[in-house]
C-alpha cells in the first residue's frame, strides 16, 4: 500500500467516524426535544433521531471498507447535509431562529461538507492515479 493509499484511508476513516459520532450526539439530543428547546417537537425529532441512527450506522458501515464506500460521503454531503444546511438557513431568513442559534450548527455542517469533500477527492484521486488516469494523460 502506498502512502497515498494510506493518506487517503486515514481522512476517509476520519471523515466516516466524525460523521457518526456527529449524528449519533444529535440524535440522541433529538431524542430529548426540551435540550433542543422544540418540546412541542416530540413526534417529529424522534423521526428525525431515527434517522440521524441510520445514518450514523450507514457512516460505521462505510468506515469498513473505506475506499470501497466512499460513495457514501457524496450521499451524505448532498442531499443529507446540504438539506440541513438549507433548513437551517431558511429557519434564520425567515424569522424562526436566530442567527446566533444556527450559527453552531451551520458551521459545523460547512465543516462536515469540506472535511467530507476534500476526503472523497483525496481518495478518488489515489483511484484516479492507480488506474494510470492523470491529468496528462486522462482516460488510460
Amino acid at each position: 500500500m502506498t502512502d497515498q493509499q494510506r493518506s487517503a484511508i486515514r481522512w476517509l476513516r476520519a471523515s466516516y467516524i466524525v460523521g457518526a459520532v456527529a449524528d449519533g450526539i444529535v440524535g440522541i439530543l433529538m431524542l430529548i426535544p426540551s435540550r433542543m428547546g422544540e418540546t412541542e417537537f416530540r413526534v417529529p425529532m424522534g423521526l428525525g433521531a431515527a434517522l440521524m441512527f441510520g445514518w450514523t450506522a450507514l457512516l460505521l458501515w462505510a468506515n469498513r471498507e473505506p475506499m470501497a464506500r466512499k460513495g457514501v460521503l457524496v450521499l451524505t454531503i448532498f442531499p443529507a447535509i446540504t438539506g440541513l444546511l438549507a433548513t437551517q438557513v431558511w429557519a434564520a431568513a425567515s424569522g424562526y431562529f436566530s442567527v446566533a442559534r444556527v450559527l453552531p450548527s451551520v458551521t459545523l455542517l460547512v465543516a462536515l461538507i469540506g472535511l467530507f469533500g476534500f476526503s472523497y477527492w483525496k481518495a478518488s484521486r489515489v483511484g484516479r492515479l492507480e488506474s494510470g488516469d492523470t491529468p496528462s494523460r486522462p482516460g488510460r
